[in-house]
């Protein structure tokens, strides 16, 4: 089997999207959109009206029309909504979604994958976190619906996907155990029977590949050994990639910055890996020639690339960001901070520095908190045996209300409405508030600069792909230097 040198990264919420994935897949390499949010992410272009009608497009090879119909119907708004209007919410996830959302996330997913293999004989990946599990079993079937090639997770263990894509091939019942935060996690599963949600189909699906992101040789082996099904492969991701990082292993410390420090425990060992026999890729600072050649060297099949994908023309962040970004890398004044409080998932984050937008304390410490969305609550029983959701970037009532621990939440941030409001769909409250963004990028994001030329700043899938991946047969000098800042 033949694999992909480059694997473009499955970003945020939305960066990643199918425009992205597609160009990066006709270019012969393994295109990812994000699978996060994507329900939240469909109902939202819908209220806008559906710019250049690519959701209708899609919605009318859904193979249940009475599913689509029923969305289109209650979200769609000819021409868009007002812009000083709300967008309609969708419900949150719980352990007992209702019938709707199920519905409406299969859609989704069915969407952003059908938009991506569009027109196109390439290969296509969705990317999700196993942070956030109650959305992942409709999704991943959704996907599937579509025919999506590769399916990427972590954040997590994701032991038991493998063994859902092999039930989802024949559209049979599939379930994961639920992290449950006070209660040990066997006792909670979430099941999704596409039968009864979506309906009758007798068509077998085509089982995609399954690649974890990893961060440790010690999870490698437990994926490998097991998992309910086949894992294909690995991402080996380092924590100088953008978006989540892997906490270090053993004590955490900050250093003068206040960032973590990580060490020779959270270097993982590639001549393990290598026994596993499996193909790997490696994530983490690898956007440039030298360093992909020196990957190849070490045994991996390629690399996964982020952030030289997400501030090129085709990603989804607003072009607005992508301008700033780009004129600060230009200038050399780009700064990402590994933010160890950020998250709720209790995973660092990093987080480009850039005005007008969360990374400024004054707007952190400004703007309402509110959990409206709630991908990143995790569960709970109470004292009653009631199930809870809860996030420390909520209401700080609504958090120790709920059994929170006595610490100070006030460094975490929303991620999900801050994610939103960088591809331009930032709610706004009733007060005229519109949600700020917040920005991800890899520590070593000035190696974007090699892509900007003079005053134009701005660059395509394409120039990555022809500036990093030389014509076969031609010879790439090693950067020695380069090559020992990525051992």
């Amino acid at each position: 089997m033949s694999y992909p040198l480059i694997i473009q990264g499955g970003m945020g919420v939305g960066i990643s999207n199918w425009r992205l994935a597609s160009a990066v897949s006709k270019l012969g390499h393994l295109g990812v959109v994000s699978g996060v949010f994507l329900e939240t992410v469909f109902v939202r272009r819908l209220q806008l009206g559906d710019p250049g009608g690519h959701i209708r497009r899609a919605i009318g090879h859904f193979p249940f029309p009475q599913i689509a119909q029923r969305a289109f119907d209650t979200y769609y708004i000819p021409g868009g909504k007002a812009e000083n209007q709300p967008f309609k919410p969708v419900p949150m996830f719980t352990l007992k979604p209702s019938r709707a959302l199920l519905e409406l996330t299969v859609l989704a997913n069915f969407t952003e994958i059908f938009l991506a293999k569009e027109d196109h004989d390439g290969i296509v990946g969705i990317n999700y976190l196993e942070k956030i599990q109650l959305p992942n079993l409709p999704s991943i079937y959704g996907a599937m619906l579509a025919g999506v090639d590769y399916v990427l997770m972590g954040a997590g263990i994701p032991r038991e996907i493998p063994g859902v894509l092999d039930r989802y091939v024949n559209h049979e019942e599939a379930s994961i155990h639920i992290h449950i935060e006070n209660e040990d996690y066997k006792n909670c599963e979430m099941r999704f029977n596409p039968q009864k949600i979506i309906g009758q189909i007798d068509l077998p699906l085509k089982r995609p590949q399954f690649l974890a992101i990893i961060a440790s040789t010690t999870l490698a082996y437990s994926l490998k050994k097991k998992a309910t099904g086949l894992v294909n492969g690995f991402i080996i991701e380092g924590a100088s990639a953008g978006g989540h990082n892997a906490p270090p292993r053993g004590r955490v410390q900050l250093d003068s910055k206040g960032e973590p420090v990580y060490g020779q425990k959270d270097v993982v060992d590639l001549e393990r890996i290598k026994e596993f026999g499996l193909p790997f890729w490696l994530a983490g600072s690898y956007g440039d020639p030298a360093r992909i050649e020196h990957a190849l060297e070490m045994g991996a099949q390629g690399v996964q690339l982020g952030t030289v994908f997400a501030l090129c023309e085709e990603s989804g962040l607003l072009p607005v960001y992508k301008k700033k970004i780009l004129q600060k890398i230009a200038l050399d004044e780009a700064k990402v901070f590994t933010d160890p409080k950020a998250s709720p998932t209790g995973f660092p984050f990093k987080i480009f520095q850039l005005e007008e937008t969360i990374s400024e304390q004054k707007i952190h410490e400004e703007r309402p908190r509110v959990c409206d969305l709630g991908y990143l609550r995790t569960v709970l029983k109470n004292e009653k045996n009631e199930t809870q959701y809860r996030c420390p970037s909520e209401p700080n009532k609504d958090y120790y209300r709920k059994c929170g621990p006595e610490e100070d939440i006030s460094g975490y941030k929303c991620l999900c409405n801050g994610l939103l409001a960088n591809i331009g769909l930032a709610q706004i409250r009733k007060s005229g508030y519109v949600e700020p963004p917040l920005i991800t990028a890899g520590e070593e994001v000035s190696l974007v600069k090699r892509f900007l030329n003079g005053n134009v700043h701005s660059y395509s899938a394409a120039d990555v792909i022809e500036a990093l991946c030389p014509p076969a047969g031609s010879a790439v000098s090693l950067d020695r230097e380069l090559v020992e800042e990525v051992q």
